[in-house]
C-alpha cells in the first residue's frame, strides 16, 4: 500500500468516474507507454477500451497503478516480485478498495440527494 508520505507527492485523484491514459499518466506521473505496458505485466490491471481501442481507467485502476509505481520505483521490487506481491494482498487490497468505493459513491449519493432537496 502506499505509503502518506508517497502519496502527498502525487496530485489528489479527482471525483471522476473514468480516467484518459493522459489523465492517469499526469495523476501517476508514469508515461502512457508504461501504462500500456503494466496493462500487460499486471493482470489486475484491466482499463475498460471503447471506440478505437481507447483506455479509460476508474478510480481503483488509478488507485493500482500507484501501488504498482511505489513498488517499482520507491521499494525497489522486480516487476515478478511486484506481482506477487500484489496477489498476495488481493483479498486485502479487494475489501479496501470496495470500502473506498462505497463511500465514494454514498458521498456522491449525498449530493445528489442534496440537490434534488433544493
Amino acid at each position: 500500500m502506499l505509503e502518506a508520505s508517497n502519496n502527498s507527492e502525487l496530485p489528489a485523484i479527482p471525483g471522476k468516474r473514468y480516467f484518459t491514459i493522459g489523465e492517469v499518466s499526469d495523476l501517476c506521473v508514469v508515461k502512457p507507454h508504461v501504462l500500456r505496458y503494466w496493462e500487460q505485466e499486471f493482470p489486475s490491471l484491466k482499463p475498460i477500451k471503447r471506440r478505437g481501442n481507447r483506455r479509460y481507467y476508474q478510480r481503483q485502476d488509478v488507485i493500482l497503478i500507484r501501488q504498482i509505481k511505489s513498488l517499482l520505483y520507491e521499494q525497489g521490487f522486480t516487476i515478478g516480485g511486484a506481482r506477487q506481491r500484489l496477489t498476495g494482498h488481493e483479498a486485502k487490497d479487494d475489501s479496501n478498495q470496495s470500502q473506498q468505493i462505497i463511500k465514494q459513491l454514498r458521498s456522491e449519493l449525498e449530493q445528489v440527494l442534496d440537490l434534488l432537496r433544493r
